[in-house]
């Protein structure tokens, strides 16, 4: 965090919300553990960071006071948003961010990342869905088993060459696969003479 970076976590149940906590707290959360916890927000600058997210990502809550474990699991994902976006980070990881959520927030946070790269911000945008892809990224790399498969860019930014790469990746996984299991029943065989 002290480098600019946040991450918005694939589980936001396991890894991201802290269920207990309001939807204030868990929105200063991030901020509150840069500037220290023997420096606490006042409640009044709490309310001022929360109700100012809440309005701007238009979370859906009865108050900042709300048990966030309450809320959909779509406005869950937007305060652990805007727990993330009042660090002011350089860099946004955000991994599977509109998995399990509405249509409808699902198409804010992708406005949302967009007008966020617009505005000069890194992001790196995970997610299984292509058609998803397509409108949120300028570039994509396609991994595969933590390995990166291809990158598409541009003009070839299409469903088809995604599919094309992800094609590609296994045929070249395979062919690693083949050579591997022929060097490990080499390196099998020769240690096995010893």
């Amino acid at each position: 965090m002290k480098n600019g970076i946040a991450y918005l976590p694939e589980d936001r149940k396991v890894d991201g919300i802290v269920g207990d906590l309001s939807v204030r707290d868990n929105i200063i959360l991030a901020a509150q553990v840069l500037r220290g916890f023997f420096r606490p927000f006042s409640k009044a600058q709490a309310n001022k960071f929360a109700d100012e997210y809440i309005k701007l990502l238009e979370i859906k809550t009865a108050s900042a006071d709300t048990p966030i474990k309450s809320l959909s699991g779509g406005n869950q994902q937007k305060v652990i948003l805007a727990r993330w976006l009042l660090t002011h980070p350089e860099y946004l990881i955000l991994d599977e961010p509109t998995r399990g959520i509405d249509i409808g927030t699902k198409i804010e946070i992708q406005k949302l990342v967009l007008k966020l790269a617009s505005e000069g911000m890194s992001v790196t945008f995970i997610s299984s869905e292509t058609d998803e892809m397509l409108r949120t990224c300028s570039r994509l790399i396609v991994m595969r088993d933590r390995r990166k498969v291809g990158e598409i860019s541009g003009e070839d930014l299409t469903q088809s060459k995604i599919m094309d790469t992800i094609a590609g990746g296994e045929k070249k996984r395979m062919a690693k696969t083949r050579t591997l299991q022929k060097r490990t029943l080499w390196i099998y065989s020769a240690e096995s003479r010893f």
